[in-house]
C-alpha cells in the first residue's frame, strides 16, 4: 500500500510511547546511580595505565557477552505506535531509494548519450575507412594496367611537378621575405637571400610568441590581462597588432598591451 503523508498517530498511543520513554529513562537513570555507588578499583602506581586498559577489556568483554543475550525487544506493543514507526521507516527507504533511483537514472542518460557519441564516431571512422580502402582498390588497379613504360614516365612527371613546386615556393618565400623585410623588418641588417626566407620564418615565430603570451596572461589572470613591453619584442610587430586590433595598448600606461576582447 501507499504510504500517505496525512496518516497521524493517535493521541493515546502517543501518550503510551512517552510514557514507555519515560520509564526507560528512569530505570537508566537507577542503573547509573548504581555504577557510580560502585566506585571505581583502585589503580597501581607502578602499571596505571596498563591496569585501566585491562579494566576497559572486562567491561567491553561484559558488555559483548550481554549483547549477544539480549533478544531485541518493541519499544511498545501498542499496534498504531509500530504502524507509526513502520510507515516513518518506510517513508525513509522510499525516499532514499527515490535518491539512488533518480541518480542511477541520471547516469544512464549520460552513459546513453555517450554511447551514442561514440556509435556516431565509429561509423564515421567506418566510412572514412571503407573510402580509404575503396581509393586503394582503385589506384592498384590502375597501377596494374599501366604498362612498365607508362609508370616511368609519371615518375618522372610527378618529379617535375614536385621540382617546379620546390621552386615556386621559393620564389613565394622570397616575395614574403621581400615584403616583411621591407614592412617588418629584422633588428639585423642582412640583406640576403638566405635572411629573406628566414625573415618570414622569424615574423611568424615572433608574432605568434607574443600572441601565445597574450593569450596566457588573458586566461592565468583575466582581471589583469596587460603584459608589458619589453626590449625582446621588435615595435613593428607590436604595430602590426595594434594596427589591426589584435590589442590594445593600456590607456594609462603605453608600454603595457593587451590582448582584444574578441569574446
Amino acid at each position: 500500500p501507499e504510504i500517505t503523508d496525512d496518516w497521524i498517530c493517535p493521541v493515546e498511543a502517543k501518550e503510551e510511547l512517552l510514557d514507555e520513554c519515560e520509564t526507560i529513562w528512569k530505570q537508566m537513570e537507577e542503573c547509573q546511580s548504581k555504577l557510580m555507588l560502585l566506585g571505581t578499583e583502585t589503580l597501581l602506581k607502578s602499571n596505571a595505565k596498563l591496569s585501566l586498559l585491562m579494566m576497559q577489556v572486562k567491561a567491553l568483554t561484559a558488555e559483548y557477552y550481554q549483547w549477544q543475550k539480549r533478544s531485541p525487544e518493541l519499544i511498545s506493543s501498542n499496534p498504531d505506535v509500530l504502524l507509526t514507526l513502520g510507515k516513518e521507516e518506510l517513508q525513509k527507504v522510499m525516499n532514499d531509494l527515490e535518491m539512488v533511483l533518480s541518480t542511477v537514472q541520471s547516469r544512464n542518460k549520460q552513459l546513453e548519450e555517450d554511447l551514442k557519441r561514440e556509435q556516431q564516431w565509429h561509423e564515421e571512422q567506418e566510412q572514412i575507412l571503407d573510402a580509404l580502402n575503396g581509393i586503394e582498390e582503385e589506384t592498384k588497379i590502375q597501377v596494374e594496367q599501366l604498362p612498365p613504360k607508362s609508370l616511368n614516365e609519371a615518375f618522372y612527371e610527378l618529379q617535375s611537378k614536385m621540382l617546379k613546386l620546390k621552386m615556386y615556393k621559393e620564389e613565394l618565400l622570397n616575395a614574403l621575405g621581400d615584403f616583411l623585410g621591407e614592412h617588418f623588418p629584422l633588428p639585423e641588417k642582412d640583406r640576403s637571400a638566405k635572411k629573406k626566407i628566414i625573415c618570414f620564418v622569424r615574423f611568424l615565430n615572433l608574432i605568434l610568441f607574443i600572441f601565445q603570451m597574450l593569450i596566457n596572461k588573458l586566461m592565468s589572470t583575466p582581471h589583469e590581462p596587460y603584459i608589458t613591453i619589453s626590449d625582446a619584442f621588435w615595435p613593428p610587430y607590436i604595430e602590426l597588432l595594434l594596427r589591426y586590433g589584435i590589442a590594445l595598448r593600456h590607456p594609462e600606461d603605453p608600454n603595457r598591451m593587451r590582448l582584444e576582447a574578441f569574446h
